[in-house]
C-alpha cells in the first residue's frame, strides 16, 4: 500500500498558524556552500548553560569544528547522560536545529545560518519536566518529557520564523515510571511512536489532521524485551518500525521489528526480536536505502550491523568496535545526508566518531573532540 505524505488541510493549517503566530509552512532548504558536504550538530547537554557543537562535514566524512562553535542553546543541560535518542534534530526544511535543554525543562530553536553556524531564535517551556527527545515533521513538533510529575508527550508548532508555540490539547500524560526514551514520526507524518524505557512499553499514535495524537487500539504495546530504547522507521517503508531493547543483560541485547498498521497498531515481524549478542543496544539508525540497520551497544562499546529483508526480518552481520571505548561510552548515532558516513557520540571521551559506511560494513575513520564539559546527547545532520 502506498502512503502519501500527510499535509494539514487548509482550514486546520490556518488554525495552527494562528496558534503559532506565524506561518508553519516549511521553506526550501538553503543551498549548501560548494566547498562543504554538510554539517553535523551535537547537543552538548552541558551543565548550566547548554551548548550545541557544530562541525563542517567534508566529502570524505571527516569533521572540523565550525568557527564560533559551540553555540549557546539558551537553556541548561544536565551534565550527565540523558538515556534517550533524538535529543537534537534538524527540521525537515533544513532551516533549524531543535534541541532539548533537560535541566531547565525547555526546548531551543536555533537558525542554521549560511556556512552552518547557529543563531538562537527561541527557547520555550517543554510542557513538562526533563525533556529528552524531540521529533519534527512539516512544522509539527513533539517532545518527550521524562521527569517524574511532568512526564508526557507535548506538541508544538514551528513557524517559518523559528518560533515554537505550544499546540493546545496536544499533551499526553505518562506515568512517572514511564521514562520515555525516544519520540519520532514515520516518514509520512501519519504515525508517532514513543518508547517507555522504564516500563518496557511502546506508545503508538495516529497523528490527526489537527496535529493531535489518537492512540492506536491496544496502545501502549508490550515491548519484546526489557528497556525499549531507540527506534527508527524504515526510510523506504513507513509501515516498518525497529526498536532496540537495551536492558536484557550482558550479551542479551535484541532489536525488535514491527509492522505498523494504518491505525498505528503494532504487530511482530517474523521471529522478532532478533539477537544482538552485545550488551545494551540503545541507539538505532537505518541506511537511507532501507537495506541495513545499525544499533549502538553502549555497554559493549560497539555497533551491531544487520541486513533488513523486504519483509523486515533482520540478519545479524556482526559488530564493529568503537575505538577508544571500553564499557559505557558510545551513544547516539546518525548517518550523513549522503549515507556514506555514520557519526557516533563517544560520550566517555567527549568526541564524535566518524565511520565510513559500505553497505552493512563500517570502518572507523577517526574522531573529533567535543567542547570541554560536553556530555553529548543526540547528533543531527544537515
Amino acid at each position: 500500500m502506498h502512503y502519501l505524505p500527510r499535509k494539514f488541510p487548509r482550514t486546520i493549517l490556518a488554525g495552527l498558524l494562528a496558534v503559532a503566530g506565524a506561518g508553519a509552512v516549511p521553506a526550501a532548504a538553503a543551498a549548501e556552500p560548494s566547498e562543504h558536504a554538510g554539517y553535523v550538530y551535537v547537543n552538548d547537554n552541558t551543565a548550566g548553560q547548554n551548548t550545541i557543537a557544530a562541525f563542517t562535514r567534508h566529502a570524505d566524512g571527516t569533521l572540523i569544528p565550525l568557527p564560533g562553535s559551540p553555540f549557546n542553546a539558551g537553556g541548561a543541560g544536565t551534565g550527565s547522560g540523558l538515556a534517550s535518542q533524538g535529543a537534537v534534530q534538524v527540521s525537515g526544511d533544513g532551516r533549524y536545529v531543535i534541541a532539548v535543554d533537560a535541566s531547565s525543562n525547555q526546548v531551543s530553536v536555533l537558525r542554521i545560518r549560511r556556512g552552518g553556524g547557529l543563531r538562537l531564535v527561541d527557547v520555550t517551556s517543554s510542557g513538562g519536566s526533563t525533556p529528552v527527545s524531540v521529533a519534527e515533521h512539516d512544522g509539527l513538533v513533539y517532545v518527550a518529557n521524562a521527569g517524574g510529575g511532568g512526564s508526557n508527550y507535548t506538541g508544538f508548532v514551528l513557524s517559518r520564523d523559528g518560533d515554537l508555540a505550544s499546540l493546545p490539547g496536544s499533551t499526553v500524560a505518562l506515568p512517572d515510571n514511564a521514562q520515555p526514551g525516544d519520540v519520532l514520526f514515520n516518514s509520512t507524518g501519519t504515525t508517532l511512536i514513543g518508547t517507555r524505557v522504564g516500563s518496557s512499553l511502546i506508545d503508538s499514535f495516529r497523528v490527526g489532521e489537527d496535529g493531535r495524537l489518537r492512540p492506536a487500539s491496544g496502545s501502549p504495546f508490550p515491548a519484546q524485551g526489557h528497556g525499549p530504547f531507540g527506534s527508527e522507521f524504515r526510510p523506504t517503508d513507513p509501515r516498518q518500525l525497529f526498536v532496540s531493547n537495551a536492558h536484557g543483560g550482558t550479551g542479551n541485547g535484541t532489536v525488535s521489528a514491527f509492522d505498523v498498521a494504518r491505525d498505528g497498531a503494532l504487530s511482530s515481524i517474523g521471529a522478532s526480536p532478533f539477537a544482538d549478542q552485545q550488551t545494551a543496544p540503545c541507539w538505532v539508525e537505518i541506511t537511507h536505502d532501507g537495506e541495513f540497520l545499525f544499533t549502538v551497544n553502549t555497554a559493549s562499546g560497539s555497533i551491531s550491523r544487520y541486513s533488513i529483508a523486504p519483509s523486515g526480518t533482520l540478519t545479524l552481520l556482526g559488530s564493529t568496535q568503537v575505538g577508544g571505548q571500553s564499557g559505557v561510552g558510545a551513544v547516539d548515532a546518525r548517518l550523513s545526508a549522503d549515507g556514506h558516513t555514520l557519526y557516533v557520540d563517544e560520550s566517555r571521551i567527549a568526541a564524535v566518531g566518524e565511520f565510513a559506511v559500505d553497505g552493512g560494513q563500517l570502518t572507523e575513520l577517526g574522531s573529533v573532540s567535543l567542547p570541554a564539559g560536553a556530555t553529548p546527547a543526540g547528533v543531527a545532520v544537515r
